[in-house]
């Protein structure tokens, strides 16, 4: 494995599973995990404040410059926000140093994981203020093309974590970035 294949960037939804996917296959490869939505909590404080303090620009900007500097990074898993591939000129350059892996789920499986997830309120403020399925229908529908073409490869993520983790560890192999 080359080391360059090493560098494996998590992209999909929001709930697809990136950072549980994250922490696994970071620990089956001996690499660091890097959770960009931890990083700029850590940096900036909960999301949420941030968005309702600041605005959305602000947080985006805060996410763009977290991404120029993962370009440069090495031997890690990383878990993006779910809007980090807005930031297509840094998503291109990001696209170029690992293998990035769409983390792909239906509508009703995000919305499940979302109902689920105990702080998904308070680190997943809404994007447009309308309820979660409406809100993952639109936001689904004008980031799937953008999914699709910054990744090198598509999983399914509606499968048993281990299962996801797997399919990523053969592509490693057989994939050329």
């Amino acid at each position: 494995m080359t080391a360059q294949k090493r560098k494996i960037i998590l992209s999909g939804y929001r709930a697809t599973g990136k950072s549980t996917v994250g922490r696994v296959l970071a620990e089956r490869l001996d690499v660091s995990f890097i959770d960009m939505d931890e990083v700029l909590v850590a940096r900036h404080g909960e999301i949420r404040d941030l968005v309702k303090e600041r605005g959305w620009d602000y947080f985006r900007a805060r996410e763009k410059e977290l991404l120029e500097e993962l370009v440069a990074s090495r031997e890690a898993v990383i878990s993006t926000g779910g809007g980090a591939v807005l930031h297509k000129d840094v998503w291109r350059e990001l696209k170029k140093t690992g293998l990035v892996v769409w983390l792909s789920a239906d509508l009703a499986t995000i919305c499940r994981r979302l109902e689920a997830d105990s702080v998904s309120d308070s680190q997943r403020p809404s994007l447009t203020g309308s309820d979660i399925k409406a809100e993952a229908a639109k936001v689904l529908a004008d980031r799937e093309p953008l999914y699709r073409e910054g990744a090198h490869l598509m999983v399914d993520a509606t499968r048993p974590v281990e299962e996801v983790v797997g399919e990523i560890e053969k592509a490693l192999v057989n994939i050329k970035v």
